[in-house]
């Protein structure tokens, strides 16, 4: 069961993701416009590149709305460069939590369905159609 501890707002600013997630000692947690629950984590991977080989990324995972499960993720791509896997999360970390809530909007958009299924579209027109 989890632990509900008290904020403590000596470590940081907790406007910002990092500082967030220090003040209280958890994930910031965001409802997405698709009406989903979704938990952020700060991550960081090789970009493969010599003159900034670390790259940070924000990994959302949705969380099922009756249980306790998750249902899925998505995740930004590199928001931040640099030498080191720390420097990159410290960069990622001083986003504002209304930038990372304007990023999980973005890609709920962008995997929303680009068109309406048949049936749908079929209903609207109120007409019998032949198969």
């Amino acid at each position: 069961m989890a632990r509900h501890e008290p904020p403590d707002h000596s470590r940081g600013d907790e406007r910002t993701l990092g500082g967030y997630m220090a003040v209280h000692a958890r994930p910031a947690a965001f409802q997405g416009t698709d009406g989903r629950s979704y938990t952020v984590a700060i991550e960081t991977d090789e970009t493969g590149e010599r003159t900034r080989p670390v790259g940070g990324y924000l990994l959302f995972v949705r969380w099922d709305g009756e249980q306790p499960e998750v249902t899925g993720h998505i995740e930004t791509p590199f928001l931040a460069w640099g030498s080191t896997a720390e420097e990159v999360a410290q960069a990622i970390g001083t986003l504002s939590l209304h930038e990372v809530k304007r990023q999980l909007d973005l890609l709920v958009a962008a995997k929303a369905p680009s068109s309406r299924p048949w049936w749908d579209v079929m209903r609207d027109e109120g007409t019998e159609h032949d198969v």
